[in-house]
């Protein structure tokens, strides 16, 4: 196990009810901006929850954080703020809400332009207070610093770290209105983020192994369950907090990570605006195949505790591995292959060119070059 040092400060509200608790968490005497996405928390009851429970705050509503927030609208919303002295913010929403709030945070204590802040590279350590009303199991962005910011005008997209949440309140009712496509999306981003940081190196720590894999074992369990019935408590509470645990660096401690299946996948979402679990489902099992001599013995590991594959020679159950995963994925009503969304060869050539231009080497070893991309995008093709 490598050295490492962890520290999580959220606090999370987890269950039926809790959104009430929103007014005994945030000071009276805060002047609060929630940001919000579309418009669907006014369908399903969240809007009207939030509202009840800040009735006695000052408050300002920013509406229109689209997935995969970008900085023209972000910037919007930071002017807003400024405007009216904001001093909290309150990010009600899925991942794509929160990660907007995140930069908000920092953008309204600086003076320039918040791309700057994304460009950087650097953690923002000047913020204004933030917490999260979670609508969309995904990205974990209720429980870590990270998030990632677009910018539509180029096409780009970038990782940006600011702030932890004070605190996140999770209420998996508000989950049983979601679209099938977006909890499909969400339960392969969960998996994908599991395996970015489990898929690595072998036997640097047993603990966080068998951490990681019960995450991706439980999702492999409640996956077809939730399709039968998104309205049980149960299964969504399951779903909801594995989504949490998976990037909120508990399973990340010790252990090297890849993260070469997200780099790829954030431009395909920038160059096409497809969904970015959706992206991760076909990227992944084309890294695995790409990368399966670097990554044989823990794809043996993996193939045997999670999909239970005991039998066969080694490259056969690294290829069942990898079978059982595209499978999974396609098992949740989404496409695994480039050709199938319309991308193909012009987009191959466009992130080859990215990679190289920025001298990017991701993977746990390094070794995921522009050239190296091009072949997983080939794969995947």
């Amino acid at each position: 196990m490598e050295n490492f040092s962890f520290q999580n400060p959220v606090k999370l509200i987890m269950g039926r009810g809790t959104i009430a608790q929103l007014a005994h968490e945030i000071p009276s005497n805060k002047r609060i901006m929630i940001t919000f996405g579309g418009g669907s928390v006014k369908n399903n009851g969240v809007y009207e929850q939030v509202k009840a429970a800040l009735k006695d705050h000052y408050t300002i509503e920013f509406w229109g954080i689209e997935s995969n927030p970008s900085i023209e609208t972000l910037r919007k919303a930071i002017e807003y703020g400024k405007e009216n002295k904001v001093d909290f913010l309150l990010a009600v929403g899925g991942g794509s809400v929160i990660d907007g709030t995140k930069l908000i945070s920092a953008g309204l204590l600086y003076d320039g332009d918040a791309w700057d802040l994304v460009l950087s590279g650097k953690p923002a350590t000047h913020t204004i207070p933030l917490a999260a009303v979670l609508t969309l199991p995904a990205t974990g962005s209720e429980m870590n610093a990270g998030a990632v910011i677009s910018r539509h005008e180029t096409k780009e997209k970038y990782p940006f770290y600011a702030g932890y949440p004070l605190f996140s309140i999770l209420d998996p009712e508000v989950t049983f209105s979601l679209p099938d496509y977006q909890i499909a999306c969400g339960i392969a981003d969960t998996f994908v983020h599991v395996m970015e940081q489990y898929l690595t190196t072998p036997g640097q720590s047993r603990l966080m192994d068998r951490w990681a894999e019960g995450i991706l074992q439980t999702l492999a369990e409640i996956a077809p369950k939730i399709k039968e019935n998104k309205h049980d408590y149960k299964l969504m509470s399951d779903f909801m907090l594995s989504a949490t645990m998976a990037l909120n660096g508990f399973i990340a401690m010790g252990v090297s990570q890849d993260w070469a299946t997200h780099m790829i996948g954030h431009e395909l979402t920038a160059l096409h605006g497809l969904t970015h679990g959706h992206t991760l489902a076909i990227i992944l099992p084309a890294t695995m195949q790409v990368l399966r001599e670097a990554k044989g013995d823990k794809l043996i590991q993996y193939g045997e505790r999670v999909w239970n594959i005991t039998t066969g020679t080694r490259e056969e159950r690294i290829e069942k591995a990898i079978r059982c995963t595209e499978d999974f994925f396609r098992s949740l009503g989404l496409t695994t292959r480039l050709h199938e969304e319309n991308i193909g060869e012009d987009t191959i050539n466009e992130i080859e060119r990215r990679f190289n231009e920025r001298g990017v080497k991701y993977g746990e070893n390094g070794d995921v070059t522009g050239t190296v991309a091009r072949k997983i995008l080939e794969t995947a093709l």
